[in-house]
């Protein structure tokens, strides 16, 4: 279940209660006059069935309440009410299942902005992951892939393609290559200093390096992955069940082929840093490629599903 906490100007209220009360799954309808100061109105709160939630929220943004007034959503971690239970059996389709996607376009738009934060924490991770490259540490390249946050601006493009939102397309690709651009550069120069003090050589590198030689040799398996967890990804976004991006983080090595390509750069093994972007690249393509088609997908079967649920009330 949602619950929304609205702001509602005071000759907008009865409009905003009839819509509530027309959408199917909503319940726990509560209206405090007047008591809004901030902007002034009354206001409004209501629990709604998540698979409900977009259509309320579309409808409500449809009326300019976000505009003269506030839209609040919060999720609701446990609801003892029998109500509740029937606004949720009411509802078309499976929670889990429901895409919000004004929450996805705000949560990606979060995530895909180019902030010091974001940069910083992508530049520490590819550093991460350039000692795991040179020592053949897969722990740190697992640690470093935690750590990346790139995932939100390949969100960010998902979730703009399919919404057709040419800003925050360009916002989470604008965050995707300052990021690895600042990325890389740091990471080469953090290479030098490591060679100058004796703690990066040449060898390393070039040696078999069994745990970690896969980063700078792509094959089909390396597009496979990053397809699958690419639509693992935008799954849980979309279900809100975020704790599955730490598993879609350390399942695809962006993070790990950028820190081998400014290694391998610093020492001159243009082959290998060549590898390492081709590996880069075919990541980013299929994580862009896999999450857009998963986010269509679901869009589709969520429309065919409204559509009968709305022909079988029009029937009733």
């Amino acid at each position: 279940m949602l619950h929304l906490r609205l702001i509602v100007p005071a000759d907008r209220t009865d409009e905003v209660v009839r819509t509530v009360e027309g959408t199917v799954g909503t319940t726990h309808l509560a209206v405090v006059p007047g008591v809004a100061r901030n902007p002034q109105g009354d206001l409004v709160l209501c629990d709604v069935a998540r698979e409900a939630g977009d259509e309320l929220i579309g409808s409500l943004r449809a009326l300019g309440i976000d505009k003269t007034g506030s839209i609040a959503v919060e999720n609701i971690e446990l609801s003892l009410s029998s109500r509740a239970e029937g606004a949720e059996a009411e509802a078309p389709g499976e929670g889990a299942d429901a895409v919000l996607w004004e929450h996805l376009t705000d949560a990606t738009h979060e995530e895909s902005t180019l902030s010091v934060t974001y940069i910083a924490f992508l530049t520490l991770a590819t550093m991460i992951a350039a000692c795991g490259v040179v020592l053949d540490n897969a722990i740190l390249i697992v640690g470093a892939m935690a750590v990346g946050p790139e995932f939100g601006p390949l969100a960010g493009i998902c979730t703009a393609l399919v919404q057709r939102a040419p800003r925050l397309a360009w916002r989470s690709f604008q965050a995707l290559i300052v990021g690895f651009a600042v990325a890389l550069l740091v990471t080469v120069a953090f290479s030098y200093f490591m060679d100058a003090v004796s703690l990066f050589e040449v060898v390393k590198l070039d040696a078999e390096r069994p745990n970690t030689n896969f980063i700078y040799r792509p094959d089909a398996f390396s597009f496979v992955v990053a397809v699958l967890a690419g639509a693992a990804g935008m799954l849980s976004l979309t279900s809100a069940k975020s704790g599955a991006l730490v598993g879609v983080a350390i399942s695809v090595t962006t993070v790990p082929a950028a820190a081998n390509a400014a290694v391998a750069f610093s020492y001159q093994e243009y082959k290998q840093a060549w590898g390492s972007t081709e590996q880069l690249l075919l990541n980013l393509l299929g994580v862009v490629l896999a999450g857009t088609l998963t986010l269509l997908t679901q869009k589709f079967v969520w429309d065919r599903q409204r559509e009968r649920m709305a022909a079988r009330s029009g029937g009733a």
